[in-house]
């Protein structure tokens, strides 16, 4: 199941502890002190990589803590610094931290830094004086940075398949894709966003299915809130409807509403219509729908049979020329 949301905390490694030391050598009495100084913690980065394509670690691990740094040691020797912990996300991810900040990691080998790691205390050499040639006391390293972060990942995908349930959009990703996705007569057949790479014109696009919406998607019923999301990055919208719907106009407006409901900038991308199913029913009919619905919405419709074949090259030229 693809897993595209998490909060996490995040913590760097404290710094080590300064050592209390003196030195032991024949002959050389009352030796100084030669405490060496703690090592530094480790920091905590995110990286963004293609090799990883969801959530699911952050899910089930919560929390995420870098090295500590070691302890200084006699002889003056610095302890080791803490190894640091880079956490890998896929692209597509916002991390927001509880500090307001956000970090959008849309390109491959993005790598940021989020909390960094506490510095190794002084070890009691630094602490000699003329007149506490002794000291028996070093610096304790200082603790590392944590934060809470919220990771959503956006799908990053040229083009969104978007529709009512049912309205063919798997059976349409199967067709111009290498993607395989589970198609059945039944609502609600994917239950999670689809990616398949199609080639136009030497043009590779990446396509995106987004589980079926339903009217109130936006505020919660059904399973469109949990994918809206992935709409948002998309460069445009292949809205298909079916056409043997008893009312095309109001399956095009609820789709439509429920886009606006969760971010209004959604109705501003480019879309083309469609008309899906067109094998089901005599051309002449389909010709006659098509015209009236076009009409009725003032927009152009494409029509398409995924099964057939119908249309396709149409619609994948019309897609390569607004991409």
């Amino acid at each position: 199941m693809l897993t595209d949301e998490a909060t996490i905390k995040v913590k760097a490694g404290s710094g080590g502890a300064g050592s209390v030391s003196f030195r032991h050598e024949k002959f050389v009495p009352k030796g100084g002190p030669d405490g060496g100084d703690g090592g530094d913690g480790g920091d905590v980065f995110i990286e963004c990589s293609g090799n990883v394509h969801t959530l699911s670690d952050f899910a089930r691990k919560k929390a995420f803590l870098a090295e500590p740094g070691q302890n200084g040691r006699p002889k003056k020797q610095t302890g080791a610094n803490g190894e640091d912990l880079i956490l890998k996300v896929p692209p597509g991810t916002l991390a927001k931290i509880e500090n307001g900040e956000s970090l959008d990691f849309k390109v491959e080998g993005a790598k940021i830094l989020i909390v960094h790691g506490g510095q190794g205390g002084w070890g009691n050499t630094h602490f000699a004086t003329a007149t506490s040639q002794s000291p028996l006391y070093a610096k304790k390293g200082t603790a590392g940075e944590e934060r809470t972060i919220n990771l959503e990942l956006k799908l990053l995908a040229d083009v969104g398949l978007v529709g009512l349930p049912n309205s063919g959009k798997s059976t349409l990703l199967a067709r111009i894709s290498n993607a395989r996705p589970k198609i059945a007569n039944y609502p609600f057949t994917t239950l999670e966003p689809n990616l398949g790479v199609t080639k136009i014109n030497g043009q590779e696009l990446v396509v995106a299915d987004i589980p079926g919406l339903i009217e109130g998607a936006s505020k919660g019923k059904g399973l469109g809130e949990k994918f809206l999301r992935h709409i948002e990055r998309t460069k445009i919208l292949v809205h298909l409807i079916d056409i043997n719907s008893k009312d095309l106009v109001k399956d095009y407006s609820i789709v439509r509403n429920e886009l606006k409901n969760w971010n209004p900038k959604l109705l501003n991308k480019k879309e083309i219509i469609v008309l899906s199913k067109a094998d089901t029913m005599p051309k002449k009919e389909v010709a006659k729908i098509a015209n009236d619905f076009s009409k009725e919405i003032k927009r152009n419709i494409r029509i398409i049979s995924a099964v057939s074949n119908e249309g396709i090259n149409d619609l994948l030229n019309g897609i390569a020329q607004n991409t």
